[in-house]
């Protein structure tokens, strides 16, 4: 290896906003740990919806400017994107105590990102946590991203109890999928939301009944729930008050800037609490799901595997609007590109 090719790395990078084309792989500087960092050797990333948002700079409705100041103008400010990896550690900072090289991992950027290349950096006191061994690096790279926003919302906000009813909206996407196991997980009985041909990976998951949004409104359903979780963008408030049972609580996870205004005041006077922003991100909720995927109570669904050649068809899968899960890129090698059976 040159010194050239030791300090370089392959990258998928976005420099515009638009549509899957604008992502392009160049060579790019490899990354330095710092004292408290590891250096990751990633073997597996997503293109979660996240990513496809912010290639596109498609937003919730009124936050556009807000989201140019914030992460850049003309093109994103982190040109790689990517939220989450697994991968081995290849290299630590000389205060590194908790990992060392050669160990196998999973970690989760969020708004950082820098996971669509073949390596990255992160604070070994960040979201990083030892990769459960049953798991393919595929399986455990798509375990973060909808999973720390199910439990954000659920455990931390709504704060499920066993018992209670819970219907998630937009049930067999990433943060949909990952709803239903946690919600299930903590003793809810869930309802989920979704086409017909998902029905099986719902109920397969956890989920007691499915609503088929093609042939029914669960707006105009006889059921009240004590939680709505809306993974889409499809439910606000006066859609979903008529359903949800007293003391309930709506969960908008995309939701514009008018309605993250509103939440804290809407259904106050009703005995709902409306509540939308951002999810919050926590190393405690990665260690959580690392143990309920090695206990096999929690699970990444994957809709499709590529390799990082073909990241930009991975974008356009997204941009669809029907993955199952999550849609996984395999970096620096690994099996051919294939569809997953749960598909």
């Amino acid at each position: 290896m040159t010194n050239n090719e030791a300090l370089t790395m392959r990258a998928a990078a976005v420099t515009r906003y638009g549509a899957p084309d604008v992502v392009v792989l160049r060579d790019v500087p490899r990354p330095a740990p710092g004292p408290r960092d590891v250096l990751i050797r990633v073997r597996a990333t997503t293109v979660s919806s996240g990513d496809a948002r912010m290639r596109a700079r498609r937003v919730p409705s009124g936050m556009g400017f807000l989201v140019r100041l914030a992460v850049g103008w003309n093109a994103p400010r982190h040109a790689v994107l990517g939220t989450e990896c697994a991968g081995e550690i290849v290299a630590t900072g000389a205060e590194v105590t908790r990992f060392r090289p050669g160990d196998a991992v999973i970690a989760f950027t969020g708004a950082a990102m820098g996971m669509h290349a073949e390596y990255t950096v992160v604070p070994e006191d960040g979201l990083v946590a030892p990769k459960p061994d049953a798991l393919s690096w595929e399986e455990a790279a798509a375990l973060l991203f909808g999973g720390t926003a199910a439990l954000h919302y659920l455990r931390h906000e709504a704060r499920v109890k066993p018992g209670e009813r819970v219907l998630i909206v937009g049930a067999s996407g990433a943060v949909g999928a990952a709803a239903v196991q946690i919600a299930r997980h903590e003793g809810a009985e869930v309802t989920a939301v979704c086409s017909a041909a998902n029905a099986a990976l719902a109920r397969e998951l956890g989920a007691a009944k499915v609503i088929d949004y093609h042939a029914e409104d669960f707006a105009r359903a006889d059921t009240q729930w004590d939680v709505v979780m809306d993974c889409v963008g499809a439910a606000d408030y006066a859609r979903c008050r008529r359903v949800l049972a007293p003391g309930g609580r709506l969960l908008r996870v995309v939701c514009g800037l008018a309605g993250q205004f509103a939440a804290p005041f809407q259904g106050r006077f009703s005995g709902h609490r409306v509540i939308a922003g951002v999810a919050a991100e926590r190393p405690d909720d990665v260690l959580a799901l690392v143990a309920m995927a090695r206990e096999g109570t929690y699970r990444a669904v994957i809709d499709e595997v590529l390799p990082l050649a073909r990241i930009a068809e991975a974008h356009a899968r997204v941009d669809t609007g029907h993955k199952r899960g999550s849609v996984v890129i395999a970096v620096g090698g690994g099996p051919p590109p294939r569809r997953h059976p749960s598909r």
